[in-house]
């Protein structure tokens, strides 16, 4: 009995080292992904950096530290002297690509599930899937394709369910087309700041980041 125990612990403790590294494994995997995608979505970031990285590798560090700073230099002064330019392609569509998956794909399942718009199957769930999302200054528009046997209505029936689950003031459900639903979420309280019409009419459906 005493050596099962001990085979079964020492069983155990293999199982989860196993386990431990395949997960390191799978975390240093998908940052590297996550770290070249980046790198291709912000070249005016990343090719500095990589420039000054074979820079230094080639002739030194010192040398390395004189382009980088050369950059930085660069980047700093393209920010002061054309900071709407700097903020559309750099600060906005990083803010933008970051709230896509901090506010809807992080835990987009995990609160759809708890939202009760999941659908049983003999398989499992169907889960509705984000075809796109908009982030905005005050409203995310989030286009989504719903699993079969659900229509808009219940949808309807759970914004305020959805608007706790996301964080949100307000949020509605509209039908964007068959099988699709459009979610706004509004994430300001707009009696706080009033807005003027040129700023509504100015609403770019290609301004802010694409899921």
């Amino acid at each position: 009995m005493t050596r099962n125990a001990e085979h079964d612990s020492e069983y155990d403790v293999f199982d989860l080292l196993t386990v431990a590294i395949l997960n390191s494994v799978w975390y240093l995997v998908t940052a590297a992904v996550v770290t070249v995608w980046w790198a291709l979505l912000f070249p005016m970031l990343s090719l500095p950096v990589m420039v000054s990285v074979a820079a230094g590798w080639q002739w030194g560090w010192p040398v390395g530290v004189e382009v980088a700073g050369g950059f930085t230099a660069g980047i700093m002064l393209w920010r002061w002297r054309r900071p709407e330019m700097f903020e559309r392609w750099v600060t906005w569509r990083m803010r933008s690509r970051f709230l896509v998956w901090w506010r809807y794909r992080r835990c987009w399942l995990a609160l759809i599930r708890a939202c009760h718009l999941a659908m049983p199957t003999a398989r499992g769930w169907a889960y509705p899937v984000i075809l796109e999302v908009r982030i905005g200054d005050i409203t995310d528009h989030v286009l989504v394709r719903i699993p079969p046997g659900q229509v808009p209505g219940d949808w309807a029936r759970q914004e305020v369910a959805l608007a706790h689950a996301f964080g949100a003031f307000e949020c509605r459900a509209c039908l964007a087309g068959p099988g699709r639903v459009e979610l706004v979420f509004r994430h300001q309280d707009s009696q706080v700041e009033m807005i003027g019409l040129h700023e509504v009419d100015g609403w770019e459906w290609g301004k802010g980041a694409a899921a």
